[in-house]
């Protein structure tokens, strides 16, 4: 997929996050389809220092010592797992099509289950394959573009695909005595994961540099909860507006949660923010709000015990500078979360913050060398807290 390709098929959300860190891929012709692959691996060794809390902060970020160890090392991924993408495109009729699929294995040991949550760490294991994008695109420059299958979604994609923490660790994943495929990154900690979603959407043609998307999204159960019978589906929308070095956003979704004899209400969420980039300094920020949504993972603590929701809302800004092939970057977020109305106060994470400095080199045009270091804090509404940092270095090798 051509540079063109790439940034058109990102700019309506039909793209990989790794695609974003390369404009480069291998294609091959066959009859009238084009066939093409790309991807990456990336490599961190990751120091993490761990506090060693007796009163843990629960949905909090901040790694925490386990076995007596407040000390943690590992070689794992960074934010993204590494990627094999793979695509084909044709056009018939007057119309593009095209298939997707994003393959992301890991290469940190979690046998069973989702690799995304980790596993034990042990001799004759193996890492998971998380298969996060099965979708098809068809459409044109007149009538717009439609995309079915499986995909990242609207609400916090902008935010993840501009953090910088991307081809890096940011936060690491807890202590690493159970190691999942990927780093937190910013998650959590200036924005809600978007996730990969089964979806049905259609993107407008560009007018003037801003496009429409709205979509209906498969339903998800709340993290947790017993697995219910959904009556309708989510339902998402983006506006993006794209003007030489500026770009703006805001998404958002609503659906009913139904959680049996718990919770049954409709939630919501909106983000707003953008990216403006003049020479060699980029800038970024972000905001979000919700209600019943949660913290970090959609659906994660949205609601108490006794089925109230809980608001939710957070940020993040950056800023990157570029000399000559080193790119010199900041980032800080923070989410909170409130509690239900008549929720007594608990060891609940009231928010989640981190700093983030890094130094991204790109020693050739697909190998960039990465260190970073990490503060993050997490604070409970019981006023307890834990702190931790981490520093990596590795490397990210894009094709």
């Amino acid at each position: 997929m051509n540079m063109r390709k790439t940034a058109l098929a990102c700019a309506i959300g039909a793209c990989s996050l790794a695609a974003m860190s390369t404009a480069h891929a291998i294609e091959m012709d066959a009859g009238d389809w084009t066939f093409s692959f790309s991807g990456n691996i990336n490599v961190h060794y990751i120091m993490s220092s761990c506090e060693d809390a007796a009163a843990p902060v629960a949905g909090g970020t901040a790694c925490l010592a386990a076995g007596g160890e407040d000390k943690s090392s590992s070689v794992s991924n960074g934010l993204l797992p590494a990627a094999l993408s793979l695509g084909a495109s044709t056009t018939q009729n007057g119309y593009d099509l095209a298939v997707h699929f994003g393959l992301y294995p890991g290469i940190s040991t979690n046998d069973g289950g989702s690799p995304n949550l980790g596993g034990t760490n042990t001799g004759l294991g193996t890492t998971g394959l998380d298969v996060r994008q099965v979708f098809m695109t068809f459409g044109n420059n007149d009538m717009g573009t439609f995309t079915l299958g499986r995909n990242f979604g609207l609400f916090g994609f902008d935010a993840i695909i501009n953090d910088m923490t991307i081809p890096g660790v940011g936060a690491g994943n807890g202590n690493y005595a159970s190691p999942a495929n990927t780093s937190l990154g910013s998650i959590g900690m200036g924005y809600i994961y978007t996730d990969t979603l089964g979806q049905m959407n259609y993107t407008t043609p560009s007018f003037g540099g801003l496009t429409a998307t709205l979509g209906v999204f498969d339903p998800l159960e709340p993290i947790g909860a017993a697995a219910t019978p959904k009556s309708a589906p989510g339902f998402h929308g983006k506006l993006a507006y794209t003007a030489g070095g500026l770009y703006l956003s805001a998404a958002g979704l609503t659906q009913k949660v139904n959680d049996p004899g718990v919770a049954e209400y409709t939630s919501h969420a909106f983000d707003v923010g953008g990216k403006f980039s003049v020479g060699d300094l980029a800038l970024m920020a972000y905001y979000y709000n919700a209600k019943g949504v949660g913290t970090t993972a959609l659906y994660l603590l949205g609601y108490d015990a006794a089925g109230n929701t809980r608001d939710s809302d957070g940020f993040i800004a950056q800023a990157t500078y570029q000399i000559a092939d080193t790119k010199l970057g900041v980032n800080y977020g923070k989410s909170n979360l409130d509690r239900a109305s008549g929720e007594a106060a608990s060891a609940l994470v009231k928010s989640n913050s981190k700093v983030t400095v890094g130094v991204y080199h790109s020693l050739t045009a697909n190998l960039m060398l990465v260190a970073e270091f990490s503060d993050v804090q997490s604070k409970a509404h019981d006023n307890s807290k834990n702190d931790s940092n981490s520093f990596n270095v590795g490397a990210f090798l894009s094709f």
